[in-house]
This record gives C-alpha cells, structure tokens and sequence, in this order.
C-alpha cells in the first residue's frame, strides 16, 4: 500500500490543527475513547462543537497558545493508502522544524484564511516548499464559512497566490485550490453543498488521486550502501549482500552497476526484501542487493546504474538553512553527512542569504544565523557521491554536523 508523506503549514488561527483533526475524523482514524475524551474537553472550553484541533496539538505550550511549535508525525489511512502528515509549525523562529518536518514530503497544505488572503507567513511557508521542491501544493483557503462561502472571495485570494507563484524559480510543481471549511468539514471528504460553484475535488479526493510514485522513480538510481551483510552460519556461508533503501529510481534483476566511489563494475544477481527474492527495488524500498562478481563495497559507498553516475564532488555549492544559535561563519569545520557517508568538511565562503519573504538576495554577507538561509560553498577531505538537488532531490541534500558537541546545525541543498 502506498505510503504518502504531507506537510502542513499555515499561518496562527488559520485553522491548521483543526483541518487534520477533520482528517483524522472523516477517516475514522479517531479511537471511540479519544473522541469522547475530545468531546469532553470541548465542552470544558466552552465550546458548542467537537474542537477537533486538541487531537494535534500535543504540547501543553501548544494547547495554551493555540499555536503549533514541534513537529508532530500524524497517521491515518483510507482503503487504498496510508499517509503521515507532518504537522509542521509556520512562524519564523520555527523554521528550522518546517523544513526539517517537510523535507520527505510530496504533499503540502498550505492554509490561508479566507478573510485575511496571503499574509507574510504564507510567502515563507510557500519559499519553503519551492525550496523542498515539493512536487504538489494545496492551496486551502480555509474558513469559508466566515466569508458567506463567497466565490469572489475564494477567486481574489487564489489571484493573489497565482501572482505569488509567477516569482517562484520551480515552475514544476502541481498547485491545486481548494476552498474549505475545516470546522465543519466542507470540501474536505466530500463536495461542499454549500459552494456548488467549486467543481474540483474535495482535499481528501486529491491526496487519493495524486500519482507521487511515478516521480521518484524517474531519478537516477542511488542506493546508498548502510551495511555488508555476511552471515555466520552453514547455510549462508559464501552470502555476501548490500543492505540499504534505495533513495531513488529502479534497479532490477542484471542491471549493470558501478560501484563508487572505487569505480568497480558488476551486476545485480538478486534483489531481497526481506527474506522475499524479487526482481525489481523501487524509491523508498528497503532491500538486500547481491552482485555477481565479488567487489569491495562498504558501508557509505553507493551503487549506482552505469549510465546514470553522478559526478564525485569535492567542492560543493549549496543552499543552507542554518539551526544552531551560532551562527555560521565561513573558514569554520563540521562534518558533513550525505547518505550514509561521513566526511570532515570546510565552509570556504558565504555568498549571501535570502528573504524569504519577498524572495530578495542579500549580497555580502559575513554571519548566517539561526533559521536563515543562505548561499555557501564547502570543500570536504574526500569526495562526496551527490547529485544536484534540482536533479535528484533525494541525493542532493546532506546535514552539517558539530564536532564538538555532536549536533545538527545546518541541512544542505546542493546546487
């Protein structure tokens, strides 16, 4: 079954935690005890309706506030796929979490109050997925029901979000509108009575239709290896297989393969998932891959196809979304992580930052700090096997990590 991974952003009060708790409960994927609990707990607040917004908001912090701070990992399921939303939060000092939350996704929800139309909350959380290159987008312009369930309304902020995508520089992604109301669950599993005008499809239609698959699996394949596995027993004693989740593409049965970083030439005699022999690893499959011929491969190498190799890179420029309260600072050392692979690396030079606001670059300049996001360059003691993000978002990416106190303190887009 078809997994699909979503990310949600959406300014204070537009409705965000109650929009997945709608989710949640359109889907029956709320146990009998945890609704009475919620019932409950809305008639304490004073409310005449099931508040299905507690259902996320899992912080104290959180429930106070009415705000999302944390990321939070939410699941339910339909008949035909399984999702898991990262319920990420939007304002500015947590954007470190919506990038490390949305960073899987092939989904985004964008929500937008309908009385209010775009605010500067949504040009950063729509930056972010251009960022992301998150393939679809739903615009939800939520609330509906404070706005008489206008199509006027509903056609003036979609004008505003259009002119907001004519800037953007990944023309590549699927946007789809779709006018809501959470609270009450309108055009979120089924057709709205109530804005017969609206001839799309409700949210949940959407997800169910979106093809998400067919797009991973035409980048290169790249399967980086995590571990050589040579059992000690009778049985297995001459196996000797590459275990890994193959982070895109295919491979299949006789593939002629390339080891890297060693360069050395084979090709796949089996494929395992599991102790199942099959004849084809998609994007996203977790596998045991054996070769015919007898090669040194270890943990960090990658196995590629031999006409799609990437280019080993010692010298990298990239995107860099910092989140460490020191800033960074070009001449400073981290280790950098790629996949499985670990190197030491140098910042070389810092070339400028971007508003993610009003999408300006800022030349010059000496510090990128918390939250930021910023334009570098590295240099690492051996090379790296990676491909630009644009053409392969899955081997594109790395985090840095501090030496001294073993955090994580920027995530990397490769240019």
């Amino acid at each position: 079954m078809d997994i699909v991974r979503i990310a949600t952003a959406g300014s204070v009060d537009d409705g965000k935690s109650t929009l997945i708790g709608r989710l949640l409960f359109e889907t029956n994927s709320i146990t009998a005890d945890k609704l009475e609990a919620i019932e409950k707990a809305s008639k304490r607040r004073g409310v005449d309706y099931i508040d299905l917004s507690l259902l996320t908001d899992g912080l104290i912090a959180e429930r106070e506030q009415g705000i999302t701070i944390d990321v939070a990992h939410i699941y339910f399921s339909t008949p035909t796929r399984k999702y898991i939303i990262a319920d990420t939060p939007g304002h500015f000092e947590y954007t470190r979490n919506m990038i490390t939350g949305a960073s899987n996704a092939q989904v985004a929800i964008i929500l937008i109050d309908a009385r209010n139309g775009i605010v500067e909350q949504t040009h950063r959380h729509f930056y972010i997925t251009q960022l992301l290159r998150i393939p679809y987008v739903v615009v939800c312009i939520n609330k509906m029901d404070l706005v008489n369930y206008s199509e006027q309304q509903f056609e003036n902020v979609k004008a505003q979000f259009n002119e907001l995508f004519s800037k953007a520089n990944y023309k590549d992604q699927v946007l789809q509108f779709i006018p809501a109301s959470s609270l009450y669950g309108d055009n979120i599993s089924s057709q709205s009575p109530q804005m017969s005008w609206y001839d799309g499809p409700p949210l949940l239609q959407f997800l169910e239709s979106i093809e998400w698959h067919t797009l991973e699996t035409k980048f290169p394949a790249r399967f980086p290896v995590q571990y050589v596995i040579r059992p000690k027993s009778e049985q297995w004693h001459d196996f000797r297989g590459f275990a890994g989740k193959l982070s895109s593409g295919t491979l299949k049965k006789g593939d002629a393969v390339v080891a890297l970083p060693s360069m050395q030439e084979s090709t796949i005699e089996h494929i395992y998932r599991f102790e199942e022999a099959i004849e084809q690893a998609e994007a996203g499959d977790s596998v045991v891959v054996t070769l015919a011929s007898e090669i040194d491969i270890s943990r960090g190498d990658m196995i590629v196809k031999k006409e799609q190799l990437p280019a080993p890179m010692k010298e990298l420029a990239a995107q860099v979304c910092w989140l460490d309260h020191a800033p960074l600072k070009a001449g400073k050392n981290y280790l950098l992580q790629h996949g499985s692979n670990r190197v030491k690396a140098k910042v070389t030079n810092l070339y400028s930052s971007i508003n993610i606001v009003d999408y300006q670059t800022i030349e010059g300049v000496e510090e990128i700090g918390l939250n930021e996001i910023g334009y570098v360059s590295l240099k690492t003691a051996r090379p790296v096997l990676a491909d630009t993000y644009a053409s392969n978002r899955h081997n594109g990416t790395f985090i840095l990590i501090d030496e001294g106190t073993n955090s994580t303190v920027g995530v990397g887009f490769i240019g």
